[in-house]
């Protein structure tokens, strides 16, 4: 396993990109209930969406590769792709 990238700044979710042999995984702690966010994959691109008081908050992060699967829980947006 490779830990390819961590990232926080501020307020902003941390966000941690992990290469296996077989495949990758980015995970990103939000921390804001799961029902209040939304991902959509395009291509390499993730889009997350979280829904509160006030305006919807967007926001757009590369991916390694095409998902193959997204999960939300606990706050935690985990998406994992093959290679």
């Amino acid at each position: 396993m490779n830990l390819n990238q961590t990232r926080s700044a501020g307020d902003d979710a941390l966000l941690r990109r992990y290469e296996y042999e077989d495949g990758w995984v980015v995970a990103a702690d939000l921390g804001v209930d799961g029902e209040n966010v939304s991902v959509d994959t395009v291509g390499d691109t993730a889009i997350v969406v979280i829904a509160g008081d006030g305006e919807p908050i967007e926001s757009e992060f590369e991916l390694p590769g095409s998902a193959d699967s997204v999960v939300v829980e606990n706050g935690v947006v985990t998406i994992e792709g093959g290679r």
